[in-house]
């Protein structure tokens, strides 16, 4: 019979006698770290008197795609040159797994509309005593946005 199982649910006192039950030549149950330090010490030492010992484990999951040799290609293939595209389709992988991988994070989603200058230019006019209807008007920017651009 197994002597060894994984267990993935809290240990309560019915469900260590059902495994005790169910594996009756159980000697170690491993858990994840989180529900491991949720055992009872009771439960831990009544345990370890009937000869089964309960560990934690670590890294429980979906193993990794890619490994450190796909890490190194990336970052040698990026000083040589090519770009996060180029390498995607080379080496068949999607291009955000390529960010990923070469440990520079993803550049931002949208770019902003109105840059530095023109934000300064309405919080000036602003400070200056014009409303925001009249900003709104002169520089052809919705309201929503001025009052948006006062807040930044």
């Amino acid at each position: 019979m197994k002597e060894e199982i994984y267990v993935n649910k809290p240990l309560s006192f019915s469900r260590i006698m059902e495994l005790l039950d169910q594996y009756p030549d159980l000697k170690k149950i491993s858990c994840p770290p989180s529900l491991y330090s949720r055992i009872s010490p009771k439960y831990l030492q009544a345990l370890n008197e009937l000869g089964v010992s309960v560990v934690s484990i670590k890294k429980k999951g979906r193993p990794k795609k890619y490994n450190e040799n796909d890490t190194h290609k990336i970052q040698k293939l990026l000083k040589e040159g090519m770009s996060p595209r180029e390498i995607s389709e080379s080496m068949t992988m999607p291009l955000k797994t390529v960010y990923y991988l070469k440990d520079i994070p993803l550049k931002r989603g949208r770019k902003m509309k109105y840059n530095t200058q023109k934000v300064k230019k309405v919080k000036n006019l602003y400070t200056n005593g014009i409303p925001a209807k009249d900003i709104s008007r002169d520089l052809k920017i919705p309201l929503r946005t001025v009052y948006s651009l006062l807040k930044r």
